[in-house]
């Protein structure tokens, strides 16, 4: 990133539920070929800002504007006594992408997880065909679990564009 244009990492308020329902719209066309349901979306999000989910976001920010998301999530692992979080909702504005913003993004969420005494470590899920995600995500340190995730949804509010 140029010294003129530092991003800035922090935690998202009511006030970015706007951007971060765009980011995670353009995330769902661009991931999977997506359309979200804007009402179900909107609340979605408003349910994570408002506190009433497992969850919160960092966004990042680049002169003054949002470019760049993540979600955070919790699990408990009865096996290990402590919480994995799950990073979820990764987006970044293509605009920037190659810049960074992701690495300060995941380094911010891992730093917060890192402080909490009863984490026990970082997960994330990713697209089978996503080899870029992947090859970032390596990059960080994160490896293949041999895990694979198989999920009953019971309400999406998807809708797969042909």
């Amino acid at each position: 990133m140029p010294p003129e244009s530092p991003v800035l990492i922090r935690r998202a308020t009511a006030g970015d539920r706007d951007v971060i329902v765009e980011l995670n719209t353009r995330l769902a066309w661009e991931t999977e070929r997506l359309r979200l349901d804007e009402v179900r979306i909107r609340d979605g999000v408003a349910a994570v800002l408002d506190g009433r989910g497992e969850a919160f976001y960092f966004v990042a920010e680049l002169d003054g504007a949002v470019v760049g998301q993540l979600m955070l999530t919790r699990e408990w692992s009865d096996w290990r006594n402590g919480w994995f979080y799950w990073i979820q909702s990764v987006y970044v504005r293509e605009t920037v992408r190659q810049r960074g913003v992701f690495r300060r993004l995941f380094h911010a969420a891992e730093d917060w997880v890192r402080s909490q005494s009863d984490a026990v470590g970082v997960r994330l899920y990713v697209e089978e065909h996503n080899t870029s995600a992947m090859e970032t995500y390596a990059r960080l340190g994160l490896k293949p679990t041999g895990y694979r995730v198989m999920e009953a949804a019971y309400r999406y509010g998807l809708t797969p564009e042909s």
